[in-house]
């Protein structure tokens, strides 16, 4: 028989081709080995588990592991002792909100059906990142409750064994009909983005309808037991920014944790730094307006500066990425709607484990990859001036 034929593959994103967020020299997209190639030797000295690369027209997409296969570290813990616990899955391209900070006004050209992770992808992905260590994922989108077995696809994820938490991120527009059921179904953590209390500026961010059933939505969470139940607000200069207090009333007498986030720089969503309001002026602003701000501990991995006004239920935390970033901590990955595995946020590297397991590829030839790939994850993301010019994808194409 002649060889089998090349499998469709979808042309790398722009950013791909671009030099990474992350370091000046920039990381390559990670092909697979064919079959029995052995490749020139490079000069440069490899990761321990790293695959060589051959050019993506190669084919059948195979990886050769090192041969023997010895694992100097743990597949989820990089060079400098981070380990990765938390996964953000995102489980499509679609969302039924135009956020301006999230879509380019101009829309995104979708990956097509074929090309993204199928149900059994993600869970055979999330079974082999928990047995390396991961106990927790989210999922993300898009806008992931437009999934119409997003349902049963959680409670096949509550069941794999060391699996602590599922957590949601949505833009809760389908929350009021949807949330019980997701929570029935094992979804125990809840992140709702919320970018402003009033209406009309809701249509105006989002371009869309739906402001009271958001508002229901987080209600209804509060009300059904979600504790605490986040609410992501991405804060802009002259958009939203007059607003911040008001969101921190929403703590006063619900289990809510208000979550200001910098906005920050991706494809397409106009990113300029006079826009952005960092935490030492939200936090000025919010101290100046009478409320006093009390620090709570964090836990070394987590993202967010949190606070809590005394006296009130709920708690308010800001996502500083822009001005005093956190990667020191960092303990997530990220696999995106396509099946590539993103390490670092705004790093524009990334490596197709979709590729890998369509072309054959074991669970340890798996492994072999994604640890390659957590290894040449750097110390820190590049500063937010840099960052803004160079290439990433659009939000909405991420996850959030």
């Amino acid at each position: 028989r002649g060889p089998a034929p090349a499998p469709a593959r979808c042309p790398p994103p722009r950013a791909l081709t671009h030099r990474s967020a992350s370091t000046a020299a920039g990381d390559p997209i990670l092909p697979l080995l064919p079959r029995g190639h052995r490749g020139a030797a490079s000069a440069a000295p490899q990761p321990a588990l790293a695959a060589e690369a051959v050019p993506m027209s190669s084919q059948p997409w195979r990886v050769r592991p090192p041969e023997p296969l010895q694992r100097q570290r743990p597949v989820l813990e990089d060079t400098f002792g981070r380990k990765h616990t938390y996964l953000r899955i995102s489980l499509t391209e679609r969302c039924n909100l135009r956020c301006t900070y999230c879509m380019p006004a101009e829309g995104v050209e979708l990956t097509p059906t074929g090309k993204l992770l199928t149900t059994e992808e993600v869970l055979r992905l999330a079974r082999l990142f928990v047995a390396e260590g991961v106990d927790k994922i989210r999922l993300t989108g898009g806008e992931p409750t437009i999934r119409p077995d997003l349902e049963g696809l959680v409670s096949e994820l509550r069941a794999i064994p060391g699996l602590k938490h599922v957590g949601l991120t949505t833009n809760g527009i389908v929350l009021p009909r949807k949330l019980r059921g997701l929570r029935d179904a094992g979804v125990d953590l809840l992140n709702v983005s919320l970018d402003t209390l009033v209406a009309p500026k809701f249509e105006l961010l989002s371009r869309r309808k739906g402001h009271d059933r958001v508002l229901a939505g987080i209600d209804l969470a509060c009300d059904i037991g979600y504790d605490p139940v986040k609410v992501n607000c991405v804060v802009q200069r002259g958009v939203n920014d007059d607003e911040l207090v008001d969101f921190v009333e929403m703590t006063r007498d619900k289990p809510i944790n208000v979550r200001f986030i910098e906005w920050m720089p991706f494809d397409g969503n106009a990113w300029r730094s006079k826009k952005l309001v960092g935490y030492a002026e939200m936090r000025a602003r919010i101290k100046e307006s009478g409320y006093s701000l009390e620090r709570l501990g964090d836990a070394k991995t987590e993202v967010a500066k949190n606070f809590r006004v005394p006296g009130f239920v709920g708690s308010v935390s800001f996502v500083t990425s822009m001005t005093e970033h956190f990667c020191g901590g960092c303990n997530r990955l990220r696999v995106m709607a396509d099946g590539n595995l993103k390490v670092c946020l705004f790093g524009n590297s990334e490596v197709s484990l979709r590729d890998a397991m369509r072309g054959g590829a074991s669970d340890e030839e798996l492994a072999v990859v994604i640890g390659a790939a957590v290894g040449r994850k750097k110390a820190r993301h590049a500063g937010m001036e840099n960052l803004a010019s160079m290439p990433n994808r659009a939000m909405v194409k991420i996850g959030g």
